[in-house]
């Protein structure tokens, strides 16, 4: 591998707002706000909407994600005029 050309590999952690888990893993994914994980230590928090422990393939639930303000919000942003 060619040095100095590859994002930071580092501890983060993720946490699910749908299901209101958290969990720590690596990844080059980097953000402003921070947690302090179980072992004391402070981590970046990345939130994301789905993960495993939300999805519906994984927990065999339905799962109804709010994408209105999304579709709201690019039809209002490219609306003709």
């Amino acid at each position: 591998m060619k040095k100095d050309i590859h994002p930071d590999y580092k501890p983060v952690v993720f946490y699910d707002t749908s299901s209101e888990t958290k969990f720590m893993t690596q990844s080059t994914m980097t953000s402003g706000e921070t947690i302090e994980w179980e072992d004391g230590n402070t981590y970046p928090l990345i939130k994301v909407e789905v993960s495993s422990a939300s999805h519906p393939f994984y927990t065999g639930k339905k799962l109804f994600v709010d994408t209105a303000g999304r579709v709201e919000k690019f039809n209002k942003r490219y609306k003709k005029k």
